[in-house]
């Protein structure tokens, strides 16, 4: 009996395991397209895809630029402040992906904003997005970027 109960064990950690996998896998490929429309924005139709990401009651966190308390003002910042000025690159493994139990995820990571038009990326910072999946559509209910510093020349 105490082995079937450790077999039931390993079995729940593998399909937890395999969730979290499926799990991190839809958050990376959420964040790609996401951040593909924010970095094409300038272009017909790119600002209100990447604005259908977000819940209309979002909280935009940024240590430089204070709070935005909902999608319209975030996406009229966008508009005004990035389009067709810069584009965010996701640091190469550095996404992690954690479960929030009936609601949806957690992903933090490190990003690069980079000026168009030139070769390299000057600023890094941390982020956080909260990912709600309801009526089988994910969108961001809170952001956080922080830690904005000069990116390590080489």
């Amino acid at each position: 009996m105490k082995k079937l109960g450790i077999l039931l064990l390993a079995l729940m950690g593998m399909a937890h395991a395999a969730d979290d996998t499926s799990l991190t896998a839809t958050i990376a490929r959420l964040d790609t397209e996401m951040f593909n429309a924010f970095n094409t924005c300038d272009k017909p139709g790119q600002l209100d895809k990447y604005a259908s990401y977000f819940d209309p009651n979002i909280e935009f966190y940024h240590d430089n630029g204070g709070v935005t308390w909902t999608r319209d003002v975030m996406i009229a910042q966008t508009k005004n402040y990035v389009c067709g000025k810069y584009r965010r690159e996701l640091v190469p493994g550095s996404l992690k992906v954690s479960p929030v139990k009936d609601f949806g995820a957690i992903a933090t990571g490190s990003h690069t904003f980079c000026q168009l038009g030139g070769s390299k990326c000057e600023g890094i910072a941390e982020f956080t997005l909260v990912w709600r999946l309801r009526d089988n559509t994910w969108q961001v209910t809170r952001a956080l970027s922080y830690g904005h510093r000069a990116a390590a020349t080489e």
